[in-house]
């Protein structure tokens, strides 16, 4: 189907003298003197090739094909203005929708908050919040799946390539102990005590940043954990710890995850930290990357 070729000035022309039927109030209300409105009928009238209005002394009237016209007329409008205020609301970052992939043990830290108070100040953007280990979230960003990354221990300095990268906590380790192992029994752990036990940890191609932490907490009182079993989720560590297949160390936040036979115990030396940051692409026009960012710097 051809697409009409009708300038808005014509149509809006036609409205408002359809409304007022009389071409004073309605130049009145355009803010034009009566011949330019009258020019504007015309030349639609000349275009439908039927006159829309009945036209006598005193008195303006819609005609048959003005009174067909009129209803597509108002909606044509009112779908125009709905238009240019959804595209003002989306450009200046007060609607739209957002991507955010996170990790899973987020959820027990900064997730809620930051949702809570983004969605208090946007009301209006619709939130996607997909479930993501670090890995497959940069990946994701890098191809403009998702537009937000929270994750566990980003790139090191110079391998960022086109993301951004701000630290939005740190969090110290636990130990993740049996809760009848010998260990349970004190109120903090050494990380070399773990030395001959054996770990289970996520896999390092989920989260490689989190892994290497880990490793290097390990290394720097002298050991390299023997790990026996791995698990994609904090939470399933924590069962197979629970079950007995060994130990782990985890971000402090992991202690919310209640299992029955499951302990959390502060490590020394408890200047070992683990880095929580935000991630977006640099280049991403989205102006509410730019707002959740505003949230996350204010919190």
């Amino acid at each position: 189907m051809d697409r009409p070729e009708l300038p808005l000035p014509q149509l809006h022309a036609f409205t408002v003298l359809a409304e007022e039927l009389h071409f004073g109030r309605a130049a009145a209300r355009l803010g034009i003197a009566q011949p330019p409105l009258s020019q504007q009928i015309a030349r639609l009238e000349a275009k439908v090739g039927h006159p829309l209005f009945v036209r006598g002394p005193g008195r303006v009237a819609l005609s048959p094909a003005g009174r067909e016209l009129l209803p597509s007329a108002q909606r044509a409008l009112a779908g125009l203005a709905d238009g240019l205020a959804a595209a003002r609301a989306v450009g200046s970052g007060r609607a739209g929708r957002l991507r955010i992939g996170f990790s899973a043990s987020l959820a027990l830290t900064v997730l809620p908050g930051l949702l809570r108070t983004f969605r208090e100040r946007f009301p209006a953007v619709e939130l996607d919040i997909r479930e993501m280990t670090t890995a497959p979230q940069l990946a994701a960003l890098r191809e403009d799946a998702v537009d937000i990354g929270l994750l566990r221990e980003p790139p090191p300095a110079g391998e960022e390539g086109a993301l951004g990268f701000r630290t939005v906590l740190t969090e110290p380790f636990v130990a993740v102990l049996p809760s009848d192992h010998p260990l349970a029994a004190q109120r903090t752990v050494e990380v070399g005590a773990l030395a001959e036990e054996p770990f289970v940890l996520l896999p390092r191609a989920v989260g490689p940043g989190l892994y290497d932490r880990i490793t290097e907490v390990c290394g720097s009182v002298g050991f390299a954990p023997r790990i026996v079993q791995h698990a994609v989720e904090w939470q399933t560590v924590c069962a197979l710890v629970g079950a007995g297949l060994g130990v782990s160390l985890a971000p402090a936040s992991i202690r919310r995850i209640r299992l029955r036979g499951v302990a959390f115990r502060p490590v020394e030396p408890g200047t070992a930290r683990t880095r929580v940051a935000v991630a977006w692409r640099r280049d991403d026009p989205n102006p509410l990357v730019a707002r959740l960012l505003e949230v996350v710097g204010a919190g």
